[in-house]
């Protein structure tokens, strides 16, 4: 067996491979460089699920990075348990090769009661008292103590929010290269997210996006130096390209116009009903799963999306085999926005009835995503100084809303989801074992086995 380090950079385009990034531009140059073709929908966790089982989102059932759940009247997002995917994973195949395979994954999605054999992921404490402390979930769980000894607490507030930063893939970084000295795991699979937040608030040609591109590139060089000295192949891939975007669909604002969404007001604010709504959307970056209570509405509800200003397509129930969403966790309808354009949870009209998770950080309770989430609230005179003061009551015990984030979606400047991109500005697919793969381009559905080749490659 051959050692393999996998780095998932997120948003890492073909075009950004140059002198701001020259520990991958000389991972390329030394090795091969693809372009990949990613799948629909181009978000994290259907990708990742894509590339370790090698299936489409409509046979691994991950239809975005959350969705309906019609058993429990529910959306959830982000949610973590492994089984929800579907599927033979990478890591069982190579084990029924050789069962003294052993992986690592670190903090690649849906990676909590898995059977890999070690997994870093994050999982904050919320105590009684309102409170969010950072924390990871580990495998094996003496593991968490030691990461934590070693490396300080993991970063949360720098891995999402509007103090993201470069020290939450810096810290992933570095566990990756600790897991690797004192574990040496077959398969090492890294994610590296932090391109993600710099191409979301100011978008793919930024620069700021060039100066965070250097940071990252610093980080995977560590582990690719790290990784060769110990004689492991090395591959780097993404998930997705990064559109510019200037236009926010407020598609359950739509729907609401027209009668179709039911609201629940609960001490003066307003809470999305699924049960008691005709049809609602679950936005996710530039799509969109539509669930409608009565099959008899389906034709109505299309016409409504369908008239909206940057909406480019509605898929019908038989037209989601073709688009690779038929599958029972979708929405009877799916939407895709112009490449210009993403799609907002809002289903409010007036913002002082926005629910009151609507102004924080809160992956989990938003019915859809949010990458207002990244900026501070404008309107907030001082708003660190508030998110200081805030956090600092919080530290002391003292129950508060961290309302810090505003409800302008006109803040966003880059989106994904569309798996249509120009091949530059598109996933991309490197390795420093040039023999290993052919062609110029490869396809998510692929990355499965080329791994296993990597790792198996006789």
């Amino acid at each position: 067996m051959q050692p393999t380090l996998v780095l998932n950079v997120v948003g890492l385009t073909p075009a950004m491979i140059g002198a701001a990034s020259p520990n991958l531009k000389r991972l390329a140059e030394n090795g091969k460089k693809l372009s990949l073709q990613t799948i629909n929908p181009a978000v994290t966790c259907s990708v990742q699920s894509t590339f370790l089982t090698g299936l489409s989102p409509q046979d691994h059932g991950i239809v975005a990075n959350g969705w309906y759940f019609r058993e429990l009247n529910e959306v959830r997002f982000w949610l973590q348990p492994n089984r929800l995917v579907q599927g033979e994973k990478l890591w069982h195949l190579a084990k029924k090769k050789n069962p003294d395979f052993t992986v690592a994954n670190l903090f690649w999605w849906y990676n909590m009661a898995t059977d890999a054999d070690i997994a870093v992921t994050p999982r904050p404490m919320y105590p009684a008292d309102g409170r969010k402390i950072p924390d990871i979930h580990a495998q094996p769980l003496s593991l968490r103590k030691e990461l934590n000894d070693r490396f300080g607490t993991f970063p949360l507030f720098n891995f999402w929010g509007p103090t993201s930063s470069i020290k939450s893939s810096q810290w992933i970084g570095d566990c990756a290269r600790y897991i690797n000295d004192q574990y040496n795991p077959t398969l090492n699979l890294v994610y590296l997210p932090h391109l993600d937040y710099v191409l979301q608030q100011t978008g793919p040609d930024s620069k700021e996006t060039l100066a965070e591109l250097r940071k990252i590139d610093k980080v995977c060089g560590e582990l690719i130096e790290q990784a060769q000295n110990d004689g492991r192949h090395v591959i780097v891939l993404s998930e997705y390209g990064v559109s510019a975007v200037d236009q926010p669909i407020h598609i359950n604002r739509a729907l609401r116009d027209a009668g179709m969404i039911e609201v629940r007001e609960e001490l003066g604010r307003e809470l999305l009903d699924t049960y008691a709504s005709h049809a609602f959307a679950v936005s996710d970056h530039q799509i969109a799963h539509i669930y409608i209570r009565d099959p008899k509405n389906i034709e109505k509800v299309k016409t409504i999306i369908s008239a909206l200003d940057g909406v480019e397509h509605v898929f019908a129930p038989q037209q989601e085999k073709e688009f690779g969403l038929a599958h029972e966790r979708s929405g009877e309808l799916v939407a895709l926005a112009s490449k210009n354009a993403w799609f907002t949870y809002y289903y409010w009209q007036h913002d002082e009835k926005a629910p009151d998770f609507a102004r924080t950080v809160d992956i989990h309770r938003k019915p859809g995503y949010d990458p207002a989430e990244l900026f501070l609230d404008q309107k907030i005179t001082f708003p660190k100084l508030k998110l200081v003061w805030l956090l600092l009551r919080k530290n002391l015990g003292f129950r508060g809303l961290m309302d810090v984030i505003g409800l302008d979606a006109s803040l966003v400047k880059g989106s994904h989801g569309r798996a249509d991109m120009p091949k530059d500005k598109g996933a991309i697919f490197m390795t420093s074992a040039p023999d290993l793969v052919e062609g110029q381009e490869i396809h998510a559905s692929q990355i499965r086995d080329v791994i296993l080749k990597h790792i198996f490659p006789s």
